[in-house]
């Protein structure tokens, strides 16, 4: 094996993805196991679940695949999907806080409670839970990484998904508090920000032609970006590739937020 590969090498390394049925979990998954690692596919479906560990593991990577469904609005899920993680193979090494929600689209006036308390609990509040399920092991070994899928919708404002942002700007805040309390452990957490990604999640900003055309109109790659774009990213931050950095904010989005 070469250095440059042994720079991104996960081989033994145990990773869980949140919302890795489909887009951008699934893309960051399949990549880690491409690179040795052995990774849980969770969504709150398991037959969804279940197809794309079989896909992974039909490709005969370096790594392998097990799905464990949970929904993270669900604290006992979450619970489950550790402990089951743990019993099939001992430990968690990385931990991929992916899934998220947006039930509302329009003017911050008009979301209802129910609709506002989701977002903050499956966007934030889970991801909080499941790091603090996963942290005491890390902290114990003195090593470990976890990665949070956020959005540049938290550097900015919409009038449209003004509560998904807000929550997205809240796991900003959280990956740097938790790089600051457990970076003394040699834990790293990093927070991944895509900007428009050909997802089923953000099908109604690309579907149609001319809402696509004004959204990428302005960035300097001028195209919409893959779910596979992101999965290199996670593999540098989760491998020694990416040692150095935590509590950083890697934005990825063709340009559009240059600072």
């Amino acid at each position: 094996m070469s250095v440059q590969t042994e720079l991104f090498d996960l081989t033994g390394k145990v990773a869980v993805v949140t919302g890795s049925s489909k887009g951008i979990g699934k893309a960051i998954a399949a990549a880690m196991a491409d690179h040795g690692a052995r990774v849980v596919i969770s969504s709150r479906k398991a037959d969804a679940c279940e197809a794309v560990a079989a896909e992974i593991n039909d490709r005969k990577t370096a790594g392998e695949a097990v799905a464990i469904p949970a929904n993270i609005g669900h604290k006992d899920q979450l619970q489950s999907l550790v402990d089951q993680t743990r019993k099939r193979w001992g430990r968690i090494d990385i931990l991929v806080c992916n899934a998220a929600v947006n039930p509302y689209y329009g003017p911050s006036a008009g979301i209802p409670d129910s609709a506002f308390d989701k977002i903050l609990a499956s966007n934030v509040k889970s991801n909080h839970w499941l790091c603090n399920m996963v942290l005491p092991e890390m902290v114990e070994r003195k090593d470990g990484v976890i990665l949070v899928v956020s959005s540049v919708g938290g550097l900015k404002a919409s009038t449209v998904i003004g509560a998904y942002n807000i929550s997205k700007a809240a796991d900003f805040a959280l990956v740097r508090n938790l790089a600051a309390e457990y970076g003394p452990h040699n834990i790293r957490v990093n927070a991944i920000a895509p900007g428009l990604i050909r997802t089923d999640f953000a099908r109604a900003l690309w579907e149609n032609p001319k809402t696509l055309a004004g959204a990428t109109s302005t960035t300097p790659l001028r195209r919409i970006g893959e779910p596979e774009e992101l999965a290199g990213v996670a593999v540098f931050l989760a491998s020694r590739a990416g040692s150095f950095a935590t509590g950083q904010n890697f934005v990825v989005d063709g340009g559009q937020t240059i600072v």
